[in-house]
């Protein structure tokens, strides 16, 4: 009869097969998913939990190639990582989906020259097998080598500069921020003006653009205060801006619902009432926008399902699959509440 080893050393594939009275060819097939009868199966699959067998995932890897690993890299400072939730939200849902698939996902924060340099390297050496990222913006040096790597990728959201055939998952950000700015107006907002955050990358400058679109003659550009991330303290320093550029000020667009909590404060701060005197409109339905008091109208962006999707294209794509390269886009519908 097989006696189990002890706990001291680890169980093997010939012990698999010594106690279920295979021999280690079929325990291997079984182990990679090949034929054998549902007697063999079973006995195999009786023995593996008799001699706590656990398989040795780096020596498969070694011979498939593969790392069952799939990179989520944030390009955003440390700070805003924890900030922010929607990048939270899209890094779940990416989670998701590829543990359903069996694949680790690794965490990678590109915060510095020195970051970009390390990782690099690693995507470099085969340590993933793709990659999810998010918040790339143009001539980044990671999108040229995600191109030149050919490595199966999705990005969240969509670089100028990105290569065709990369697939992408993102919103309408144009048409998202066109229908939320319009939408302000029609309350009666005369000198309406935007916090405009992260203009160097997609959802910042298209963001504005829509901004501009929904105003038309009416656009002033003195009423757009830029700010350089979705962060609570720019809403802040953006809101202060605007109030010294327009006293008279009566609607803010904010770049996003954290941008658009810290433009409440300041207008606390300076004695504005929300909507009274400034109504005032944010982008995500994040959490930000249910605890700010009132709360904030905003634009859905459905988060957890971007990451989703996201993660999905990228396995496809490790599966030999065709995928959409010309871009999923997610619907984004207003929610109104009572800030503007």
């Amino acid at each position: 009869m097989y006696r189990q080893r002890g706990a001291s050393k680890r169980a093997t594939v010939h012990d698999v097969a010594a106690a279920a009275g295979v021999s280690r060819g079929t325990v291997s097939r079984v182990l990679n998913g090949g034929y054998v009868s549902a007697t063999a199966r079973a006995a195999i699959e009786a023995a593996i939990a008799q001699v706590g067998y656990v398989p040795n995932t780096a020596a498969r890897n070694l011979v498939t190639q593969r790392s069952q690993a799939v990179g989520f890299l944030v390009l955003e400072p440390h700070s805003l990582l924890l900030e922010d939730p929607n990048i939270g939200a899209i890094m779940l849902g990416a989670n998701a989906v590829l543990s359903d698939a069996d694949y680790q996902m690794v965490n990678l924060v590109i915060d510095s020259a020195r970051d970009t340099e390390r990782i690099t390297k690693y995507l470099s050496g085969g340590f993933v097998d793709g990659a999810v990222i998010v918040s790339a913006r143009a001539h980044d040096p990671i999108t040229q080598l995600v191109a030149d790597l050919g490595l199966p990728a999705t990005f969240v959201g969509h670089p100028p500069d990105l290569e065709q055939g990369i697939p992408f998952v993102g919103i309408d950000n144009v048409g998202s921020a066109r229908a939320i700015t319009e939408r302000l107006a029609g309350t009666g907002r005369r000198r309406i003006g935007m916090i405009a955050a992260a203009v160097d990358r997609d959802s910042g400058a298209d963001r504005l653009t829509g901004f501009r679109q929904a105003l038309g003659d009416r656009f002033d550009p003195d009423l757009v205060a830029e700010v350089a991330f979705y962060h609570y303290a720019d809403g802040m320093d953006g809101m202060r801006a605007l109030l010294q550029r327009e006293p008279g000020i009566d609607g803010v667009f904010a770049a996003s619902d954290a941008v658009a909590a810290g433009a409440m404060q300041a207008l606390r701060e300076a004695g504005r009432a929300v909507p009274a005197d400034v109504g005032i409109v944010g982008f995500d339905d994040s959490p930000w926008a249910q605890r700010t008091a009132p709360a904030l109208s905003t634009v859905h962006q459905p988060a957890k399902e971007i990451g989703a999707r996201a993660a999905d294209l990228v396995l496809r794509q490790l599966a030999g699959k065709s995928v959409e390269t010309a871009g999923v886009f997610l619907p984004t519908p207003i929610v109104w509440r009572a800030s503007a």
